[in-house]
């Protein structure tokens, strides 16, 4: 495992939410990503606290289609 800082990305009500900087161990072998109760806990407070975001930016959107 490897502490580390990831972006954590959540759809909500048809928007992506993007938190930055989140503290993280990451497993070197999967990349699969675990977060302490506190780290949890304020995830969960900035998303329904519906706090005021850093910087607002525009993302495209496709479609898988075959």
């Amino acid at each position: 495992m490897k502490e580390t800082k990831v972006t954590y990305t959540l759809e909500m009500d048809d928007k992506f939410i993007i938190i930055e900087n989140v503290p993280a161990r990451v497993s070197e072998e999967t990349g699969e990503q675990f977060f302490s109760p506190e780290t949890v806990e304020r995830l969960q407070q900035t998303v329904w606290g519906h706090e005021r975001p850093k910087r607002i930016i525009e993302t495209p959107v496709y479609e898988f289609a075959m």
